[in-house]
This record gives structure tokens, sequence and C-alpha cells, in this order.
């Protein structure tokens, strides 16, 4: 495994971005995984150098980049009342679609200047907060992201102008959007509303219901881990990107 860490250039600073590949057998194709709210940590690492040993060229980027370097949080981050989870939620309730969606802009970018990475087609896929971003990238480069995933995305439906549902029709490559069953920021009646509005839009791909498990279920360090689920969800992402990345 070659793994680095580097900045990208945005049009709003240097965004700091774990990057990995195999060491043979490339140029490989390349994949941006989209981190959580609790942000980078060696858990998300791993889970992209998984995607590296099996022949992408993953990028892993800190989006908390515009708040600073220290966006980097302790392990009781999810904790009610800890002081790192109103730090952590100081800087996540500024993201917004359009700032990410400039930095998978800087992304593209990058990948299109790097020898390693294999020309053609792109994959994304997102956890929790991430998991609309990923939508919305499908959505803004129909022709260049050719599979996306949503994992626990959060509110998929809403009121909100940029709510990932209102762009479903103008997806051309293949959505994998996965839910769980118990999930306070995905309830069942939005993920049902969903499927409908998945199918009217004519959108390509599935919307797969994860029963008796939790939101964060893929997470290994997470107290609502699922193995099971969990390789489930490392099956279904990586048959997405078998057929659609090579």
């Amino acid at each position: 495994m070659i793994e680095e860490t580097l900045d990208i250039v945005t049009k709003d600073g240097a965004m700091e971005t774990f990057v990995c590949r195999p060491e043979r057998g490339g140029p490989c194709p390349p994949v941006l995984l989209l981190m959580d709210a609790p942000g980078i940590r060696e858990e998300l690492r791993d889970m992209a150098r998984r995607l590296g040993t099996v022949g992408y060229f993953v990028l892993l980027p800190n989006l908390y980049y515009r708040a600073g370097r220290d966006t980097v949080f302790g392990p009781n981050v999810l904790e009610e009342g800890s002081a790192e989870r109103a730090r952590m939620r100081a800087v996540r309730t500024k993201m917004t679609v359009p700032p990410v969606m400039a930095d998978v802009t800087a992304m593209l970018a990058f990948v299109d200047r790097h020898k390693e990475a294999k020309p053609g087609p792109v994959g994304v896929h997102g956890y929790c907060m991430s998991g609309p971003y990923a939508l919305a990238a499908a959505a803004r480069y129909p022709d260049r992201i050719a599979a996306a995933a949503s994992y626990y995305g959060t509110w998929l439906v809403s009121d909100a102008e940029e709510s990932p549902h209102l762009s479903l029709g103008k997806v051309r490559g293949e959505l994998y959007i996965a839910c769980a069953e118990h999930d306070n920021l995905a309830p069942l009646p939005m993920v049902e509303e969903l499927r409908t509005l998945f199918q009217r839009a004519g959108a390509a791909g599935e919307i797969e219901l994860y029963p008796g498990v939790h939101h964060g279920f893929a997470f290994p360090e997470r107290w609502c881990y699922d193995k099971p689920a969990a390789e489930r969800h490392w099956e279904r992402l990586l048959a997405l990107y078998r057929r659609r990345l090579g």
C-alpha cells in the first residue's frame, strides 16, 4: 500500500487529504471517500486502505479544513454534553452542499493530474452527513461520477433548497442508498418517501434498508457496529464500484 497525506488546493484554502493506492497494478480507478460528522480519524483511514487493497485510488479529505487544522476530535466526540462534541457541532452546522461541491471539483482536478489515477469514471461514497454530499456530487457531475453511495445519510428528504431528493433526476450514474432501520436522522417514513421519489425520478440503482441496525453500523469503533451489516455494506459498495469503475 502506498499512502500519503497532502494538501489539495481549493478555492478556499488547502484541504488536507489522505491518499492511498495499491503498490502494483496502477493506474487505478479513483474513489472519493467522504467522512461522517466526527471527522477524520484512523478508523476512516483504515476504511480507505481497505479500498486501496482491492485496486482503487482513494481520496479521504478533511471536509472541515475551512475551520482550521485542529479539526480532529477526541474519542468522546459523540458523547452528549462533551466539549469535543460541542466543538465538532460548531463546525458541522456550518457545512452546506455548495462548498463541498467545490471541494469535489478540486479532487477531480487532482485525480486528473495524477498519473496513478486511471482516467475516466469516478466513484464517491459518503457516511452520515456526507451521504447527501455523495448524491449531490453524482448530480453535479453526471458525466464523471459513475457510481455514488450513501450510507445512513442524514435528511435525504427535507424542505431545504439543497435536499438530495430534488436532484435525483439529474444523476446518470448508479446510486446505492443504504439506510438503517433505527435512525433518528433518517426515520423510516423518510426512507419510504425517498423510495417513492427515487422511483419517480427514474434513478438507476437501489435503496436498501438494513434491518435491526442503528445509524453508524459500519464503523468498527462505534457502539452500534454490526459486523454482518458492515460486511454487507462492503459487499454492496465493492460490487457497485466493480460494475461502474472496473
